[in-house]
C-alpha cells in the first residue's frame, strides 16, 4: 500500500498536492484500490463506506463498459486545486472511450487528500449520473465443417450437411445462470441467445461476434457502435468421419469420438460423446500398464500366473465370467486379464496410479466447453488394495467420456504426448501437447495395444486390412458379474446364460491408427451403454470410423 504520510512536505511548504494526485494515479494504474482509498478524504466515506465498496464501484463501471484495458495518464493541474487525470478505456462493445476524470485535492489535518465522488470511476461521468448501456447482438456467424460445408447458417441455423450434423451442431437458448457474469462482461444483452450444446456452445464466443449499442452517462451517450458480425467459423468436424460415427452408432445409447492425434482436432462426435460419464472398464488398463511400466512396477517380459481371479484384501476379483487368464504381459493385456491388472494396479499404488491418470487428462478440464470432466478419486480417497485394484481395471469410482478415452489412445500413439484439444480448424498450432509418459513407455504400450487387435486378442473386430491398428477393449460391469453356477437341485431354476446379460455392462473400445507410424492420423473411442462386451459390440463400431478417419487425414 502507498504511504500517505510520506506525501507531506515540510511544514513551511504544506502538503504536496501534486505528489498525492500522482500517487493516486499510480495506484489506479495497478488497480490498487486499497491504496487509492487510503489517499481519499473524509468525504469519500459518505459515498463508499470502506475500501471494498470503493473498489466495487470502479469494477462495476468497468464491467458495464465492457472494459478490456484501462490506461491512466499523467495528472495535470487545472488550477483551483483541481487535477485532470487522462483516462483511456478500451471496451469490447463500444470501442475506445477517452476523457478526463477531474479530482479535487484538499488539505485535511496537514495532509493532501483526494476529494473523490462516484462520478470519478469513469471518464465522462458527471456528478449524480450513473453509467448504463443498451446493447444488441449482431447476426450469429455460420458454422462450417472442415471442408467449408455449412453445418449451421443464418437465423434458422440451417445445414447443408444432412442429419449427421445434428449430433455435433447443438442448440441455442437463453443465457444460463452460470454464464450471466461472463456474458454480461462481454456486453451481451440479457435476452441474447447463446450456445447451449455442441459446437454452438463450444464456439459460442467466436460465433457471437461483437455486440454494439450505446454507453450512457445518465441520459447522455458517451459512445456508440454498431454490432459486428463474426466471420464464418470453420470447425474441425470432418463430415465423412462424422457420418461414419453417426451411422455406426445407429441410434444406440452411447458415444463416439474421433480425433487427429497430430493436432488435437476433433474430427467427429456422435451421441453422448462429450457428456456421458461411465466406468471405462478395461480401456483404463492402458493407463494402468503405462503407469506400471513408467514406474518399473513391471517389465515388458514379465510373466503372470494363469488364474480365474485375483484376491485383494480378502475379496475375489474375477476375470470376465470367470475365465482363466494370464501368461506374458502381452497376452494378459490382449486377453484383458483382471486377475493380472488388478494386482498390478495395487502394486503400483494409489498415488502413482492417480498421478498417471491425471497425466492422461483425468481430473482436468478437457478444454472443450460443456464437455464433462473425466474423474478418478484422489489417492487419499482410495482405500485398500481392493479399492486400488478395482480402479486399475476401470471399475470403482473412476469415470470417463469417449472424448477422454480417445485422448488416452492418441497420447500413446503420439509417443506419450497428450494433445491439446480444439474444435476450431487451424488453432492447434498454438496449443502444444503435454508429455504424459516417456516415449519408451508409449512405444511399449503401443505394442500391447496392437496385440489386442491381432488374432487372439479381444479387439479383432476393429482390424483394418493393410493397416496396423492399436486398440483396447473394455467391458465395464454395472453390477458384479461372477461365473454362473447352475442349480442342479432345482429343475425349475433358470439356466446359466451363455453370454451374460448385455444390459449389465457398458461396452468400450479405443484405438489409433496407423500404429507404428511416426504419429497416427486418427484415434477413436466408442462407448455403448448396456450393450455387452467391448470386443463384440464397441470394436465393430470403431472400425468404420477408423477407416473414415484414415481417408480424411491421409
Amino acid at each position: 500500500m502507498l504511504v500517505v504520510s510520506g506525501l507531506v512536505c515540510a511544514a513551511t511548504r504544506g502538503p504536496d498536492r501534486e505528489a498525492a494526485v500522482n500517487a493516486y494515479a499510480a495506484a489506479w494504474r495497478k488497480s490498487d484500490y486499497n491504496s487509492m482509498y487510503a489517499l481519499t478524504g473524509a468525504g469519500t466515506r459518505t459515498a463508499a463506506a470502506d475500501a471494498q465498496a470503493f473498489a466495487d464501484q470502479f469494477n462495476e463501471a468497468a464491467t458495464v463498459a465492457t472494459a478490456s484495458r484501462i490506461v491512466i495518464g499523467k495528472p495535470k493541474s487545472s488550477g483551483n486545486d483541481e487535477w485532470n487525470i487522462p483516462v483511456t478505456v478500451q471496451t469490447r462493445a463500444f470501442g475506445l472511450v477517452r476523457g478526463n476524470v477531474t479530482v479535487t485535492v484538499t488539505d485535511e489535518e496537514g495532509k493532501a487528500r483526494i476529494g473523490w465522488t462516484p462520478a470519478d470511476v469513469f471518464p465522462g461521468l458527471r456528478e449524480g449520473e450513473t453509467l448504463t448501456r443498451d446493447t444488441r447482438m449482431p447476426p450469429r456467424a455460420d458454422i462450417l465443417a472442415r471442408n467449408g460445408t455449412k453445418l449451421a447458417a443464418g437465423p434458422e441455423r440451417t445445414s447443408e450437411a444432412g442429419p449427421a450434423a445434428a449430433d455435433i451442431v447443438g442448440s441455442l437458448g437463453p443465457i444460463q445462470a452460470a454464464d450471466i457474469g461472463r456474458t454480461y462482461a462481454l456486453g451481451y444483452p440479457s435476452d441474447a441467445q447463446v450456445g447451449q450444446t455442441g459446437l454452438e456452445r463450444i464456439l459460442d464466443q467466436q460465433l457471437a461476434g461483437s455486440p454494439g449499442g450505446a454507453l450512457k452517462a445518465g441520459s447522455r451517450v458517451l459512445a456508440m457502435t454498431e454490432p459486428k458480425q463474426a466471420k464464418p467459423v470453420r470447425s474441425t468436424i470432418d463430415m465423412t468421419v462424422q457420418e461414419a460415427a453417426v451411422t455406426a452408432l445407429a441410434g444406440r445409447l452411447g458415444g463416439v469420438t474421433a480425433i487427429d492425434p497430430r493436432t488435437g482436432e476433433i474430427l467427429a462426435a456422435a451421441g453422448v460423446a462429450f457428456s456421458a460419464l461411465q466406468p471405462p472398464g478395461s480401456t483404463f488398463k492402458i493407463i494402468t500398464v503405462a503407469g506400471a511400466l513408467e514406474n518399473r512396477t513391471t517389465t515388458p517380459t514379465a510373466q503372470f500366473p494363469v488364474e480365474t481371479a485375483a484376491t485383494l484384501s480378502g475379496v475375489k476379483l474375477e476375470n470376465s465370467f470367470g475365465s482363466a487368464c494370464g501368461g506374458s504381459l502381452t497376452v494378459s493385456f490382449a486377453k484383458s486379464c483382471n486377475s493380472v491388472f488388478a494386482p498390478l494396479g495395487a502394486k503400483l499404488g494409489a498415488e502413482k496410479l492417480v498421478k498417471t491418470a491425471e497425466a492422461f487428462g483425468f481430473n482436468q478440464s478437457p478444454g472443450v466447453p460443456g464437455a464433462a470432466m473425466s474423474q478418478i478419486p484422489a489417492a487419499s480417497e482410495l482405500g485398500d488394495d481392493l479399492d486400488v485394484g478395482s480402479t486399475a481395471i476401470g471399475q470403482g469410482k473412476v469415470q470417463a467420456t469417449t472424448l477422454e478415452m480417445a485422448v488416452v489412445a492418441a497420447t500413446i500413439g503420439s509417443a506419450g504426448i497428450r494433445p491439446a484439444l480444439t474444435m476450431q480448424a487451424g488453432k492447434w498450432q498454438h496449443a502444444p501437447g503435454t508429455r504424459a509418459v516417456s516415449r519408451l513407455t508409449a512405444r511399449r504400450v503401443q505394442r500391447l495395444m496392437e496385440a489386442v487387435v491381432k488374432p487372439g486378442g479381444t479387439g479383432t473386430a476393429a482390424a483394418v486390412s493393410g493397416v496396423r491398428v492399436a486398440g483396447k477393449t473394455g467391458t465395464a460391469e454395472l453390477r458384479d458379474t461372477v461365473a454362473c453356477q447352475p442349480d442342479e437341485t432345482n429343475p425349475d431354476a433358470e439356466p446359466c446364460p451363455t453370454e451374460g446379460d448385455p444390459s449389465n455392462t457398458t461396452a468400450w473400445f479405443t484405438a489409433f491408427a496407423p500404429a507404428g507410424a511416426k504419429t497416427p492420423r486418427v484415434a477413436v473411442a466408442v462407448m455403448l451403454i448396456g450393450a455387452g462386451h467391448g470386443g463384440d459390440t464397441a470394436a465393430p463400431v470403431a472400425k468404420p470410423v477408423l477407416v473414415a478417419g484414415l481417408k480424411a487425414t491421409g
